[in-house]
């Protein structure tokens, strides 16, 4: 198991595939931990280096008092890279993850050489929806929202699945303080204008039946990015590599192949 000791912060991370690897590091939803990309490493190319971590208030890291700002995310993430020595990497990050990956492409390009925004946009949802959605967490908690966040983040056929029991029960045994303070980093975040002055290969994704950020949204976010390409996952919800890691792996190896990272 990984700590990396931030000094305000503890961050869990794993690396899987090859340690002197082109770096590919990936960043998670709200409300899960970096087993959302286990189906999804083993169908990747060898002799990558794979990097994901658990953000703070999630999964294994530190879980400190929110609210959290989404400059506080990005920089955990720039920590996290300059600690474990990550240069031009590609940054795929899903939902919150993307919104990390555009802060951190704005302010420290010598990060990444091109990123992968998934089920994310620029700006997700209003200010009112997770002022609304935080204060049923605090009350009630995680369970009170988390069959609505099924239906938004998984098909109606995965739904039927087994499988679903262990989504939800990751969603749920996140803590309060970690999902609240994250979706007040959501909250308070407008990328649009920063986003749209960036140049960087960037290959965007979209699920055909995501409820949370819906395929028009995604495109939007594309259009902002000069020469992004934008790819839609026919069948999955919000968690694509969950619902679809063979497509996904596709499009992603697609990808780092078209911009010679290997």
């Amino acid at each position: 198991m990984n700590i990396l000791d931030l000094g305000d912060i503890q961050l869990h991370w794993r690396e899987d595939g090859d340690p002197a690897g082109a770096p590919v590091v990936f960043a998670n939803s709200l409300g899960t931990d970096l087993r959302m990309w286990d189906k999804l490493v083993p169908r990747l190319p060898q002799g990558l280096r794979l990097i994901r971590y658990d953000k703070r208030g999630h999964g294994l890291s530190s879980c400190p008092a929110g609210p959290y700002g989404m400059g506080t995310l990005v920089r955990d993430a720039e920590r996290l890279l300059d600690g474990l020595g990550v240069r031009d990497c590609v940054f795929v990050g899903l939902s919150v993850g993307g919104l990390i990956a555009q802060g951190l492409a704005v302010k420290r390009l010598d990060l990444l050489r091109a990123m992968v925004l998934s089920n994310t946009a620029a700006k997700i949802g209003t200010q009112q929806m997770w002022a609304d959605r935080i204060a049923t967490v605090r009350k009630d908690g995680i369970e009170a929202i988390a069959d609505g966040l099924m239906e938004r983040w998984f098909s109606k056929p995965f739904r039927a699945t087994p499988e679903l029991r262990g989504w939800r029960n990751m969603l749920t045994r996140q803590p309060v303080e970690g999902y609240a303070g994250t979706a007040a980093a959501i909250a308070g975040t407008d990328f649009i204008t920063p986003t749209s002055g960036l140049t960087l290969p960037t290959l965007v994704l979209a699920g055909s039946e995501d409820g949370a950020t819906p395929p028009d949204l995604v495109r939007e976010t594309a259009g902002l990015i000069r020469g992004a390409r934008f790819e839609l996952i026919r069948g999955a919800g919000h968690l694509p590599p969950v619902e679809k890691p063979g497509e996904y792996a596709t499009l992603l190896t697609g990808f780092l192949t078209a911009i010679g990272h290997h």
